[in-house]
């Protein structure tokens, strides 16, 4: 067993890519429809409830972006 705290460097793998992700072709969650609902409307663009969970992700990215909202 290893003596590192996992926790000494919570953000080691915290941003993960989302195409990495093992679940990212399953359907969005429901915080990510939500907050991408709200994001779309803001940045008038149209809300796609279709995208997986991977490419609701970077959508979620990019319309911060051009929000200004999140990071």
């Amino acid at each position: 067993m290893s003596d590192t705290n996992p926790k000494s460097e919570p953000f080691s793998n915290a941003e993960k890519n989302p195409d990495d992700w093992t679940t990212g072709d399953e359907a969005m969650t429901g915080a990510q429809a939500s907050y991408l609902k709200t994001l779309s409307e803001e940045a008038h663009e149209e809300f796609d409830d279709t995208l997986s969970k991977a490419d609701a992700s970077k959508k979620i990215d990019e319309l911060q972006e051009k929000t200004g909202r999140g990071k």
